[in-house]
């Protein structure tokens, strides 16, 4: 069942991406850090193709907003409506008296995710919810809490955070540390991103994606102690077993890089993540899921080389056309 939420903006106003795209600013209740919004942009489908009945949502990761205008033409051309959400403190949806990218309870986020379904319903009858990152931990979690109730026809997950990376000393030793600290001091920082990754794929570093470096700092944002509990507190309810009830398709790349060093393959292999873990935790997720590797994949497989983005695309359209009905 979908929590019930503010009204949103009825109105479609023309998005940052330019044309055929638009946004619709998502009203949310108050939260730790006053109000708060999420912003639902949408690619305008195409004239004279039939209205698509199947809709796709995506939501991106930690240090990121949507900005990815190739992957919704892509899908845009599969059959899907394609939306993105920029969920509360992120891109779009950041307001000057909010720490970016902050929250201390990842369930916060089922309320933009309620909203966008119910808009998405209103006018499809099927909802593919697409998660990048720690967009795929949330997916994922939301994707579970709303079993039985009909909302989701299948989940597909882009690198999905599912557990911490690093040495067992960090995971297994630093994690109940982190929850109390989190508790009592939920702003402390604890620590911050690598900051390699976002210059080799920034086009004003060398890579080739143009975005807002305001919202995707180079830097990133600081990891403070009660948003990391929050995200081991997920990654520990994955550990314990999830019971999505639709189809459920997990993606990553064949191989891990540093994350805290240049090398030549910070977009050929996931420099962010551990590949080996995500394999691990994605038979967790529910009773049907499907794992596919993708050789030369950045962490963000939409943002790989031409070759693995499209073999990312392809196998995500694939797997669709088998798992869903036209």
């Amino acid at each position: 069942m979908l929590d019930d939420a503010l009204t949103p903006d009825l109105r479609d106003a023309p998005d940052i991406l330019g044309a055929g795209w638009t946004a619709r600013t998502i009203p949310l209740r108050p939260d730790a850090q006053g109000e708060a919004v999420a912003t639902l942009v949408h690619r305008t489908p195409d004239v004279g193709r039939p209205a698509p009945r199947r809709a796709l949502l995506y939501v991106h990761g930690f240090v990121d907003y949507f900005f990815q205008r190739h992957v919704g033409d892509a899908f845009a051309a599969h059959g899907e409506d394609f939306y993105a959400l920029d969920l509360r403190g992120y891109g779009r949806s950041l307001r000057p008296w909010q720490e970016p990218n902050y929250v201390t309870d990842l369930s916060v986020y089922a309320e933009e995710l309620d909203a966008a379904a119910r808009i998405l319903l209103a006018d499809h009858d099927e909802i593919v919810l697409l998660g990048h990152s720690l967009g795929g931990l949330v997916a994922a979690l939301w994707a579970d809490a709303r079993r039985g109730a009909g909302v989701v026809d299948a989940v597909v997950l882009n690198s999905p955070w599912l557990d911490l990376r690093g040495p067992w000393f960090v995971r297994a030793v630093v994690t109940p540390l982190i929850d109390v600290v989190g508790r009592f001091a939920p702003r402390l920082v604890v620590g911050r991103l690598g900051g390699f990754y976002g210059p080799a794929l920034h086009v004003g570093t060398g890579g080739e994606w143009d975005y807002d470096l305001t919202w995707k700092p180079h830097a990133g944002f600081s990891v403070r102690a009660g948003w990391l509990r929050t995200v081991r507190r997920g990654h520990a309810r994955v550990a314990r077993g999830l019971e999505i009830d639709c189809p459920v398709l997990v993606l990553a790349s064949d191989a891990s890089g540093p994350a805290y060093r240049w090398h030549d393959a910070l977009v050929t292999t996931d420099s962010v993540l551990d590949v080996a873990q995500i394999a691990a935790r994605a038979t967790l997720l529910g009773p049907d899921v499907t794992f596919v590797e993708i050789p030369g994949g950045a962490h963000d497989l939409a943002l790989s080389p031409p070759a693995a983005r499209e073999r990312y695309l392809a196998e995500v359209m694939a797997w669709l056309d088998a798992h869903l009905a036209d």
